[in-house]
Order: C-alpha cells, then sequence, then structure tokens
C-alpha cells in the first residue's frame, strides 16, 4: 500500500498529463508496492475533484469483461470507473483526435437505467427490472498512464479504467425484445470490418456485468441512480484509431449502427 502523501503525488501527476499532454510511465513500474486498493482511491480522488469543479457523474463503466481484454491488460477479473458528463459525446459528430492520448475503440451494449439500484445481492434479474433501455455504444479507450510492456489492471484503475470517452447511440430497445446473448456486433474503421463478436463474451451476458458492477461499488455506498448509464464491456479486441478515421459499430437485433469520426 502506498501512503497518502504518494496517492496525492500520483493524482496530481495524472492532473498534469491534461496540460502536458505526455502520459505518465507505468504506476507499477514507479511504485513497486502500489495495490489495487490504491489505484481505486487516486480514481475515487480524482473523480471527486472533477464533481466538485461542476462535472456531474453521468455513469459508470466495466472493463476487462471479456477474455480478449483481460490478455490485453493480464488481468484477471474486470475494473470500473465513474464516467462524468464531459467523457458522453454526440454520435455522427467528429471528434478532435488531439483530445485523446492513443485511443483505441471498443464496440460495447450501454445500459441506462428507470430505477435505482445498489448492491449487495443484486442478481440479473434485478437489473432486468431496474433497466430502461439499452443502446449500442462506442467506447474510447485511452491512456493518461503507459500503455507499455508489463501494464497491469493496477495502472489502468487508476487512471479512470483507461477511459477517454464514450459515443452512445440513439437508437434504444428494451431488453425483453431481444436475446441479449447473441447479439453480434462488428467494429468497422474506414469500411473495413476489423472485429466482430457476441455480446455473450462479456461474462456469459452482458446484464451480468452491471450487476457485478452494482454489487461492487456497493462496498463504496454507491448506487445506480435513475438515468445513470452503464458501459458493460467490449465483446471484441480494441483497436487502435487516429486522425482521419471514420468508425462504425453495427449491432444486428435492431440495435442498429453507431458512427463517429476523427480529426
Amino acid at each position: 500500500m502506498l501512503d497518502e502523501k504518494t496517492r496525492d503525488k500520483i493524482l496530481a501527476d495524472l492532473n498534469d498529463t491534461y496540460i502536458t499532454r505526455k502520459a505518465m510511465p507505468l504506476l507499477t513500474k514507479t511504485y513497486p508496492e502500489i495495490e489495487i486498493e490504491d489505484a481505486y482511491r487516486i480514481q475515487e480522488e480524482f473523480v471527486r475533484q472533477r464533481v466538485e469543479s461542476g462535472r456531474a457523474v453521468r455513469g459508470y463503466k466495466v472493463g476487462l469483461t471479456s477474455k480478449a481484454m483481460q490478455e490485453m491488460s493480464s488481468a484477471t477479473e474486470p475494473d470500473y470507473s465513474a464516467m462524468t458528463d464531459d467523457l458522453f459525446l454526440p454520435e455522427d459528430t467528429p471528434l478532435d483526435a488531439n483530445r485523446f492520448f492513443r485511443p483505441l475503440i471498443e464496440i460495447e451494449i450501454a445500459f441506462v437505467m428507470k430505477h435505482a439500484l445498489k448492491g449487495p445481492g443484486v442478481l440479473p434479474v434485478d437489473v432486468i427490472r431496474a433497466t430502461d433501455f439499452i443502446l449500442p455504444a462506442i467506447e474510447i479507450v485511452d491512456f493518461r498512464v503507459g500503455p507499455e510492456p508489463g501494464m497491469t489492471i493496477v495502472d489502468t484503475v487508476a487512471d479512470l479504467a483507461a477511459c477517454g470517452a464514450a459515443v452512445l447511440g440513439a437508437n434504444p430497445c428494451r431488453l425483453e425484445d431481444i436475446d441479449l446473448r447473441k447479439v453480434q456486433g462488428q467494429m468497422i474503421i474506414n469500411d473495413k470490418v476489423e472485429q466482430e463478436g457476441l455480446a455473450s463474451a462479456v461474462l456469459g451476458n452482458p446484464v451480468t456485468s452491471v450487476a457485478w458492477l452494482a454489487n461492487k461499488l456497493s462496498e463504496f455506498g454507491i448506487t445506480f441512480e435513475p438515468g445513470h448509464t452503464i458501459l458493460t464491456g467490449s465483446f471484441v479486441r480494441a483497436m487502435p484509431v487516429k486522425a482521419g478515421d471514420e468508425v462504425i459499430a453495427r449491432f444486428d437485433q435492431g440495435l442498429g449502427d453507431v458512427l463517429t469520426a476523427f480529426e
């Protein structure tokens, strides 16, 4: 474990990356004694400061929910982060690539809550009852820490679980209208299908991802509120993007497309 002074220094360094535009080296290399609890405390304080400055928590993301993404970070469990309002971006609107450090894209399904949901003991059936609708989504993964060989879940957790932003589609679907496990998605970059897979790659069912996070956050007294948006995790491997790239996340079973572009 790190002492509070060291965690405060890491937090200050993370804030500085947004000014210098220079990513930090891996925390696990600079601070070999850092633990996952340290990383979540750093993340929590970072979000608290953003809220204090006028931002609002609009939802949460679950990451590393698929085998493909866990292999990328040498993780054996998911990670998570709160998401403030400025991390949700409109679809089909060009994004400034300079906003990001080393962006990757993922395709995901987002849950929008109708009712409050709080663990412990949340089951998938509770998630289904509490969900208003789901949306197709693109998550932009980004790294203020690393990425470098040897990166672990500790490095990503401290760094907002490597969340850069999310682009939500505007085509809502009800859970009862589809078999969520069998939803197939394609990641299309510049008209080429780069990745494709099934939503069942996310912990067997994205509903399980939401339940896992609700139970995990209950340890900190956090409740999903009505209107919160939960990104459930990618079911394909993340792919890099750059200025000039056009991206489509395409889903079947009526979820449709989400489009974005980098300039």
